[in-house]
């Protein structure tokens, strides 16, 4: 006798095959696509990368974060500053203190890198920081700078960490970057007010033990990459800083005191204990929760309420009032296909443009310079381009 087959319940199947047709997709897959997509959108769609870089696991790949870091700061890849110049060390005023903490710096390098190739990243490291200073004289250099600069390099390189750096530096940066430490203290002084709103038993705990904010200075300015020991959970704080709000990282500082509230209520209440125990970092921080919990308490207690504390004078803050013309200036970039074909065209008119004006004997001459040139930055261009291009095909293969 033939045993009858079993069958699954419809709704069962039914609600198998609805899940299969609205994400067919595993997560990391869908968030590829969703990124790839987003990129070669005109303009490109801002918004989408934004919410990548935030969500779990933010851009997933170093080579995913070379082409979405520039996006979200509205950089052209086909338009990045020149190599710091020979000359840029000469009289430069921070050159002795940066080159102290650039030579300070190894444990930021990752372990088993050889000897001459982080030199070589350290001498690069000292000439971005200085090259920026000089082209930004408003700025000004401070102790911790540098740890943010090197985890750039080490993703982006050079010359794309000038331009990083400079756009970071002139905006959510720019208060660290002032004369005097009144801005970044001003800064660290939103930290109480929202650990009161959130939880007053643990802010008046520390109210009462004089601890300050001071164990969260290293956290904020070097947006905790001096803290952190694991690359990888730099990297991914960068991506959600990169896509937040300019005081994002001191949410995300109120988000690892509240997370750690029992161990600061069970512990002595005196400034000496509370500091010592708030200034070592666990490094086995659940990231992920932190900043979903930091979202969260910049959406509930938003920078506009904060400020009505009694504990936070009124004060410019010029990363907070920047902030929304810079994220204006996002939303209008072209896709790097289309800037690519823009520095085509305009090499073709380089050729072009001198032809007409020169004299007939010269001609010969003058298209052997052109040409040679053109050469020169059509190798460029190309090596760009591969860069900017040659993840589709990486694109597909994490796909299939």
């Amino acid at each position: 006798m033939r045993k009858a087959r079993k069958r699954l319940p419809a709704h069962g199947s039914q609600a198998s095959v609805r899940k299969h047709e609205a994400d067919p997709l595993p997560w990391k897959k869908r968030k590829l696509l969703d990124i790839h997509q987003a990129l070669n959108s005109d303009p490109v769609d801002i918004e989408t990368l934004r919410r990548a870089a935030v969500s779990d696991g933010g851009l997933l790949t170093d080579d995913i974060r070379r082409k979405v870091w520039p996006k979200l700061l509205s950089i052209n890849v086909y338009s990045l500053p020149a190599k710091p110049s020979k000359d840029v060390r000469e009289d430069h005023k921070d050159y002795r203190q940066v080159m102290l903490d650039v030579s300070r710096s190894m444990r930021r390098f990752p372990k088993g890198m050889r000897v001459d190739e982080r030199e070589v990243l350290q001498e690069q490291l000292l000439d971005i920081i200085l090259d920026v200073l000089r082209r930004n004289p408003q700025l000004h250099y401070y102790q911790g700078y540098h740890d943010i600069v090197v985890t750039f390099l080490l993703v982006v390189g050079e010359k794309m960490t000038i331009a990083i750096m400079e756009k970071l530096s002139n905006h959510h940066l720019r208060d660290f970057m002032d004369p005097t430490m009144d801005s970044t203290k001003h800064i660290l002084n939103y930290l109480m007010p929202i650990l009161q709103q959130v939880d007053r038993e643990l802010h008046d705990f520390m109210i009462r033990s004089e601890v300050g904010t001071i164990f969260a200075l290293s956290w904020l300015i070097t947006w905790y990459g001096y803290v952190l020991s694991d690359f990888r959970h730099v990297l991914r704080l960068y991506d959600f800083f990169l896509a937040s709000h300019p005081l994002m990282a001191i949410y995300f500082a109120a988000a690892i005191v509240l997370y750690r509230q029992k161990e600061v209520k069970n512990s002595e209440c005196d400034m000496a204990s509370v500091h010592h125990l708030l200034s070592q970092m666990p490094q086995d921080l659940p990231y992920e929760e932190l900043i979903g919990r930091a979202q969260d308490l910049f959406v509930n207690c938003p920078p506009s309420l904060l400020t009505r504390s009694a504990a936070l004078q009124p004060r410019n803050i010029i990363a907070i009032s920047t902030f929304t013309d810079f994220q204006m200036s996002t939303m209008r970039q072209r896709p790097d296909s289309v800037l690519r074909r823009q520095l085509e065209k305009r090499h073709r008119n380089q050729l072009d443009l001198p032809m007409s004006t020169q004299p007939a004997s010269t001609n010969k001459l003058v298209k052997m310079a052109v040409w040679g040139l053109s050469a020169t930055l059509g190798a460029v261009a190309l090596a760009v381009a591969q860069t900017a291009m040659d993840w589709a095909p990486e694109f597909l293969s994490q796909l299939f």
